[in-house]
């Protein structure tokens, strides 16, 4: 174990972090991911400061294979937009940078400060920005050159209490930013890890504040949640907590209220976990229970496809999915009964660019002219 010094305001050396070696830290390099590891090195060897950070870190220190690997950089957003040609600044008040490798996007931040709060997009120091992430098992910075994890905050320890420890005051984290409460329970849920009682009397207490949260976030963590191996656990804890109510709120009134349901519910999400990842099939196991205890399916047609798509919808609902997305889960289900659909929408474009741009109306309108003169010849 080696130590990280700074320069305290009194000129003398002061010890800032813990600086794990690989055989006290035991991640296995070989599930870091290649491409990140790229990135991190392109980035270093321009002269940034620059390590995996997040969610990825805490998988890997318990044995996990983690989906998406977060990066962050000394790099200002504009750098990294140089420095990698294939990738684009996102953003308006955090700005990041996405970087494509194919169909994979890794997300590289800079190093944020606090001298405007929590929410500020202000950049900083390392130091400063460990300060503003939610909690400390989420707070580690892994360099995979070097194969050490960097503790400001002393994750490290919390991760091997199996605790979640939030690193902004009570009295700020989940009015900061009330979607910090889910991802409590989530991570809790998800590795076993326990929540004190002073931050779930907190949550408790402000679990309301979810009501300002908008449709499109709160689709992002639906997502995130069902799209994880293990959906029906976090769910469930969601549910125990009183949170998935703000996330679906009319399958948290059937679980109560509705026998069996609840159990059907999280079976089904359960399932997800032997069965194809389409977003369309993950997408219908959150109204399947449902739409099969309010209609007796038998093998047929219908013709009401707009009626069906709209009752799925509002059961869904603060929920927003694509509609294209929603109509293939709609689809998906009645096919799985032996309806065949008579009427639905017409099929919808997945790249909408070609159909929107002004390049293209100018074409159809260049080709519409041209078939107008040959007709009159």
């Amino acid at each position: 174990m080696r130590y990280r010094y700074s320069t305290g305001t009194n000129g003398k050396p002061e010890k800032k972090a813990v600086i794990y070696t690989r055989d006290e830290h035991g991640i296995d390099f070989a599930d870091v991911d290649s491409e990140a590891v790229s990135i991190i090195r392109k980035l270093k060897s321009a002269g940034f400061d620059s390590y995996i950070v997040g969610g990825a870190v805490r998988d890997l220190i318990l044995g996990k294979k983690p989906k998406d690997f977060d990066i962050v950089s000394a790099a200002s957003p504009t750098r990294i937009k140089k420095i990698f040609r294939n990738s684009r600044i996102i953003g308006r008040r955090f700005r990041l940078v996405h970087v494509y490798f194919g169909q994979r996007i890794f997300e590289v931040s800079t190093f944020r400060s606090l001298k405007d709060g929590h929410t500020s997009n202000t950049f900083g120091t390392i130091e400063e920005d460990v300060q503003r992430r939610d909690f400390t098992l989420n707070a580690l910075f892994y360099d995979p050159q070097q194969q050490i994890v960097v503790d400001y905050i002393g994750g490290m320890n919390d991760i091997k209490k199996k605790l979640i420890k939030p690193i902004i005051s009570l009295s700020e984290i989940f009015t900061d930013d009330p979607v910090r409460m889910i991802r409590a329970a989530k991570y809790a849920a998800a590795a076993g890890f326990t929540i004190p009682l002073n931050l779930k009397m907190k949550i408790s207490a402000q679990s309301n504040l979810l009501k300002t949260i908008s449709p499109s976030r709160l689709t992002e963590e639906i997502l995130k949640i069902i799209n994880s191996d293990q959906a029906d656990v976090i769910v469930d804890f969601l549910d125990k907590m009183g949170l998935y109510y703000y996330l679906q709120p009319q399958a948290a009134i059937l679980m109560r209220k509705k026998a069996g349901f609840r159990k059907s519910y999280l079976q089904t999400l359960a399932d997800l976990k032997e069965k194809d990842n389409k977003r369309g099939h993950v997408l219908g196991s959150l109204f399947r229970d449902y739409m099969e205890g309010i209609a007796d399916w038998k093998s047929g047609t219908v013709d009401n496809f707009k009626e069906i798509c709209k009752t799925v919808r509002d059961f869904v609902l603060p929920m927003n999915p694509p509609r294209f997305e929603m109509q293939y889960a709609v689809k998906k289900f009645l096919t799985s009964k032996g309806i065949i659909i008579k009427r639905a929408y017409p099929k919808p474009v997945f790249d909408g660019s070609e159909n929107t741009s002004s390049a293209a109306r100018k074409r159809r309108r260049k080709n519409k002219k041209k078939n107008e003169v040959n007709n009159e010849q």
